[in-house]
């Protein structure tokens, strides 16, 4: 019997790796496997933009500190939510909702949007002015998906593949509402103008707060366990890089300017390093 190369070692080790930061391997959880009977077609933009590692955790960084600056999103954290002493068992379930709405069989998709469903009819209150909200407010749903979708493949753009076209991106918007529409968000782009459009339009909703600003603080800083040391840094400062001014401002975060050209390289090679382990070209 031939023996392992040295390289298939190197790529059974790093894809270990990856997935014991997305799973909850101490339990037994399992990566999700790709269905040819998923919502989306393989190879489609969707599943090209969500099966990049490196890119979906810098947007997904960059995505969770927009949604902070929303009132409404930012309360329904700060009272249903363990964030605070389980950040990468959050982050950890929301890369799964991804993976199998993404990739998995249709009738997974369907359960896991429903069982979403289900959380977010308890999750209700009031703000501080005693303002009502709810996390099945369909412009709230909007606003995190709109955050999520623009961050993901703003970053697949940035570290993966900027010659995407236009069209490649529009069906990537339209593939996503599809997720979007059925946890019940209104209004959903549908393309890039359309989510541009609405990026501009929420600004107006948006404000900083010094809460806003500490779960910033706990995204950048906390490390999830199993990550390799310098990886959140590196992370944390090419999403910052990547979030508009007004956001940086809002959260009292500065601009990484320069400084952030070792983390952009970093990323661009580990994400290589990834999709040659994962064996995606």
């Amino acid at each position: 019997m031939p023996l392992p190369l040295p390289s298939d070692y190197i790529r059974t080790k790093l894809v270990d790796r990856v997935r014991a930061v997305f799973n909850d391997t101490a339990s037994g959880e399992k990566p999700v496997p790709p269905s040819d009977d998923a919502l989306f077609a393989k190879d489609s933009p969707i599943r090209l933009v969500h099966a990049d590692a490196v890119s979906m955790m810098i947007g997904g960084i960059r995505s969770l500190l927009l949604q902070m600056l929303h009132p409404h999103a930012l309360q329904g954290v700060l009272d249903h939510s363990n964030f605070r002493e389980d950040m990468h068992g959050r982050l950890r379930r929301t890369a799964k909702f991804i993976a199998v709405t993404t990739f998995g069989h249709r009738d997974e998709a369907e359960k896991v949007i429903e069982r979403v469903n289900r959380i977010h009819a308890a999750v209700a209150g009031t703000l501080p002015d005693g303002t009502p909200y709810s996390a099945q407010n369909p412009r709230t749903l909007a606003w995190v998906h709109v955050a999520e979708a623009t961050s993901f493949l703003d970053a697949y753009l940035q570290y993966v593949r900027p010659g995407m076209s236009l069209a490649d991106q529009d069906e990537y918007f339209r593939q996503f509402a599809v997720i979007a529409k059925k946890l019940g968000a209104e209004p959903v782009p549908e393309n890039k103008r359309e989510a541009d459009a609405l990026m501009r339009e929420f600004r107006t909703e948006l404000r900083p707060s010094a809460e806003a600003g500490q779960v910033a603080d706990l995204v950048l800083t906390q490390r999830p366990e199993g990550t390799p040391p310098g990886v959140q840094q590196m992370l944390g400062t090419a999403a910052v890089d990547m979030l508009p001014a007004y956001a940086r401002s809002m959260l009292g975060l500065s601009s990484p300017g320069i400084t952030a050209i070792p983390a952009k390289l970093a990323a661009r090679t580990a994400g290589r390093t990834l999709r040659w382990a994962f064996r995606q070209g």
